[in-house]
Order: C-alpha cells, then structure tokens, then sequence
C-alpha cells in the first residue's frame, strides 16, 4: 500500500480539528479557530513523524501525553491546572469516541485499504471519506455529551430542603446551584438563599416585611419583644448575584437544616438562611439556592 506524506497531513489535520472543536463545543469554551488550526497541524506533523520515523520516543506514552497538553494549550490556553486537566480529560474522552466512530465507518466503506502504525490511522481511502467520518464523529460526541450532561444535570440539580427554627420546621425543593458560594463574612458560615414568603410559618411577618428596613438599620415597625430576641440572629449577608451588583441579603441563623439527596442525607447546625425578598423562578419550580459544597 501506498501511503502518500500530504495525504496523512491532511488527514490528521481534519481529525484533530474535529476533535479540538467538540472539546469547545462540549465545555462551552471561548473558541479562536486559528489556534485550534495551529494546534492541530502540530497533532498532525507529529503524526507524520510518528510514522517515518524509527525513534521509539514518537511512539512513547510520554511523548503522547506531552503533545496532548501542548494542543490543548494552543487550542484553548487554559488559565490554570484544574481548567487543563478538565480540557485534557475531554480531549481524550473525545479522541477515543471519534476514533471508535471514524475506523468503523471507514472499515466498512474500505476495509482493505485502512491501517494502524503507532496510534496512527492510515489508508488510501479518499479525504471525502475522513470528512464524513470526521462528520459522524463530531455529531455522535457532542449529542452524547448533551445527553449524558442532561440526565446528570436533571438528576443531580435538586435535592429537599428542611428547616428547622424555633421548634418548627418547613420543607421546600431547593436546587443545587455550583455558582452559589454565598457565606457569611464574618464567620464563613454558609448561607442557603431561600424565597421569603417560605419563611412565614418559622420567622414573625415583621421580619420578612420589613427586610430593605432592617437592612438600613429601621428597626421601628418590629415590635421590642421580637427585635430583642432576634438581634443576635440577623445577619447581613453581602452578595453579588440574584440580578444585582453589591447587593445585601438579610440573614438568619436557624437550629438546622437537613439535606436530602436521593437517598443521601445531610445535617448541620451551622448554615444561614439567606431571606431573598422576591421568586426565584416565575413557575415556583424551587424556592432556594443550595451551594455545592453543603452536598
């Protein structure tokens, strides 16, 4: 068999361009085409090493893993350790699909014409059969991905809340929000982002009526009976979220709260209900925001 330079260039140009691309698609990276170009022309002249070359360091686990972290460098320049390491993971995940999905399509479109030398796919098969197979790859990976992504987000997002203050309790659905890392600034304890109008079984009406009051210091539509006992219990709670810049909540420390996560249950004492004067969601398909690190 004839194996011509240009067309494994090429060839592995397309696939790595392919798979560079998912990997943005699927992590919802910023993508600059030009470099995920220059990444993969790298990819594939280390290919084309890999091949004529009888050095055994083209083929080494090492070298492999060091041209993967330079092409996801170029590609998308992570900004640190974790964000690479993510990249890296999906890159792989990503090759391994689309190379399942490329050889078996181009198996049976001309099995007699494809061959492997070290991880390297080669053929005389013509570049409309590596772009349809690259085509095929590219839409059976990100519709995977969107799947799997789906079911674990739908599955995982929402877990049951209970509160229990002054010897009573609500349930409410809360759901799991990763960018809810809202603590007390004083103490660091964690704070629950919970709708007020739930709090009317556990905390006086006068609290939750007067929210933007107590908040500024005006404490005079709350009765001395019920400022006193609750002075020591509010807290004001700093955020930069909920549609709003510098914002302030109005926080409460409460008994405790139990967390239940499918058949996983969690309780803690130290946790602070933060009261949002308004809807989380127009349709009330939760009413607070629990942070990742309390699951």
């Amino acid at each position: 068999m004839t194996i011509y330079i240009d067309i494994v260039l090429m060839e592995n140009l397309i696939m790595n361009y392919i798979i560079l691309l998912a990997v943005g698609i699927i992590l919802k990276t910023k993508i600059k085409y030009i470099r995920i170009l220059i990444s993969s022309f790298i990819g594939a002249i280390y290919a084309i090493f890999a091949y004529i070359s009888t050095l055994e360091i083209y083929s080494t686990i090492l070298t492999k893993i060091l041209l993967s972290i330079i092409m996801i460098y170029i590609a998308f320049y992570p900004q640190n350790i974790k964000l690479m390491c993510k990249q890296l993971l999906i890159f792989y995940l990503t090759s391994f699909v689309f190379g399942g999905a490329a050889f078996s399509l181009l198996y049976f479109i001309r099995p007699q014409d494809v061959l492997m030398k070290d991880g390297v796919l080669l053929g005389t098969y013509p570049l409309k059969a590596v772009m349809l197979a690259g085509i095929v790859g590219f839409v059976v990976i990100v519709i995977a991905f969107k799947i799997v992504k789906s079911k674990i987000s739908k599955k995982d997002m929402f877990c049951k809340l209970i509160i229990k203050f002054n010897n009573k309790k609500i349930e409410t659905k809360a759901m799991i929000d990763t960018g809810n890392l809202l603590k007390e600034p004083i103490t660091n304890t964690p704070v629950i982002v919970v709708e007020h109008t739930l709090l009317y079984g556990i905390i006086p009406k006068e609290i939750l009526n007067n929210l933007n009051q107590i908040l500024g210091g005006d404490f005079n539509n709350v009765p001395d009976d019920i400022r006193n006992e609750y002075s020591l219990k509010l807290k004001a709670i700093p955020f930069t979220s909920l549609g709003k810049q510098n914002g302030m909540l109005l926080g409460v420390k409460v008994d405790e709260i139990e967390l239940i996560d499918n058949q996983d249950s969690y309780k803690t004492d130290k946790v602070i209900i933060g009261i949002y004067n308004k809807s989380l969601t127009k349709q009330g398909e939760y009413r607070a925001l629990v942070g990742l690190e309390m699951i």
